[in-house]
């Protein structure tokens, strides 16, 4: 990327294979401690990720990804973010989702399950009502596509 570039390159990968590699505006992390916003010409910066929405702009357009723990790397012309796990909005089941969510609602109402399970179920209700999030971007997107 040249030197004084308004763009940033976006890296995002998996073990198992790259989610995104693009050229975008600006970009919107699940660091450890709240979302970092970051724009062509930021401070270099290594963080670590939390469970999220990840959001990057490519001109007027906003793209949306669920990532899963992991680690972001930021230069001044360069992010890249390494998820354990991370989907595109338009790859997530949505009504798969909503039944992770009722599934661990259910299991976090019951009560002398233990810790461990109770804290396992919190996880799994925050990853659902992620991926809702996300996958409810690009259902918006698809409605008003259609709608012109």
């Amino acid at each position: 990327m040249a030197e004084g570039s308004e763009k940033l390159e976006l890296q995002v990968v998996t073990t198992e294979r790259q989610i995104v590699r693009e050229d975008v505006e600006e970009v919107q992390v699940p660091a450890r401690g709240g979302y970092l916003g970051v724009l062509p010409g930021h401070a270099p910066l290594l963080s670590e990720m939390e469970m999220g929405e990840l959001s990057y702009r490519q001109g007027s357009d906003w793209h949306y990804l669920s990532v899963f723990w992991g680690f972001v790397e930021v230069l001044p012309d360069r992010v890249v973010v390494l998820a354990e796990v991370a989907e595109r909005a338009e790859e997530i089941d949505l009504e798969r989702a909503r039944g992770s969510a009722g599934r661990a609602q259910d299991h976090l109402g019951k009560t002398g399950d233990g810790a461990v399970d109770f804290k396992r179920a919190q996880i799994a209700l925050q990853r659902a009502l992620i991926r809702q999030q996300v996958a409810s971007h690009s259902a918006a997107g698809l409605r008003s596509s259609s709608d012109h």
